[in-house]
């Protein structure tokens, strides 16, 4: 299975994996699945860390290779088709950061693991959900 994982999600796994579901901590240890991570949930990580939010030791660029050498991920690129596809979907009380996943696991049909109610309930969006 092919897996973008939310912003919330990948935080989760890198920093407090315990409090991942069972289901979800069993989906990213499965050698078979292939984790992907799109280049809006490291702007959002950084977002918190600026916010105070989360804490990067030493600095964010040194957190952040460490974060992705401990969960290891592939790119989901931010590309034309994703920024197109942003366009035609609309979420209620969607932040940019939401939209921006959903898009991305659209165009490259991934299935989003999300805890994200509102993306949670899109039929028309693949979820693996963190409950």
């Amino acid at each position: 299975m092919k897996l973008l994982l939310d912003t919330h999600i990948w935080l989760r796994a890198v920093n407090w994996p315990e409090k991942l579901s069972r289901a979800v901590r069993r989906q990213l240890g499965n050698t078979r699945n292939e984790l992907y991570l799109s280049p809006a949930s490291i702007w959002e990580a950084h977002q918190l860390v600026r916010k105070g939010k989360l804490r990067a030791n030493p600095d964010f660029p040194g957190w952040l290779e460490g974060a992705l050498s401990g969960v290891p991920v592939k790119e989901a690129s931010f590309n034309f088709a994703v920024a197109t596809e942003v366009s035609r979907i609309s979420l209620p009380q969607s932040d940019i950061g939401d939209l921006f996943l959903a898009a991305t696991a659209s165009v490259f049909d991934l299935t989003l693991v999300t805890a994200d109610r509102q993306l949670i309930e899109c039929s028309w969006l693949k979820t693996l959900a963190d409950r």
